[in-house]
């Protein structure tokens, strides 16, 4: 059988949508794409930031089972939280609620909020960040687990 340049076009397009499908298959809790950034850990669990810009963060976010982030708030920012993998207790000001895979919330800036994993497997976020000033630190603490400051 002879191939002509449209079968070897064909068969490359193949290979690739089998690559594509099988980056698909791969689970949620491990990075996909590229991170700008070194793993931040934290007691809680880490963090990487995966883009950055004027006005903006993007991070990726995972919190260990049984762990919470401090009750806390932020002058300068608003943060938008999906939930990639996993169960997110939110509190959010006087409101409380449960996420799981691909609900969000928002947190409006100057609100008291939290992050808590509730479940057994690690809780994985893409949380976006709008504001003018987007510094970690840009974090008043009002309760914390690990008695920081």
């Amino acid at each position: 059988m002879v191939v002509g340049p449209k079968s070897k076009y064909r068969y490359k397009n193949m290979v690739q949508l089998a690559e594509v499908t099988q980056t698909a298959k791969t689970s949620l809790s491990e990075p996909v794409g590229l991170i700008t950034s070194p793993t931040e850990m934290r007691p809680w669990g880490s963090f990487s930031v995966l883009e950055e810009g004027k006005g903006y963060k993007i991070k990726r976010i995972q919190v260990n089972p049984g762990h919470r982030l401090s009750l806390q708030m932020h002058h300068h920012r608003s943060e938008h939280w999906i939930v990639i993998c996993g169960t997110a207790k939110v509190v959010c000001g006087s409101r409380e609620e449960i996420l799981s895979v691909n609900q969000s919330t928002y947190v409006p800036q100057c609100t008291p909020h939290r992050l808590e994993n509730p479940g057994a497997i690690k809780l994985v976020l893409i949380e976006v960040q709008n504001g003018e000033y987007l510094g970690e630190d840009d974090i008043v603490r009002f309760q914390d687990d690990y008695a920081r400051k």
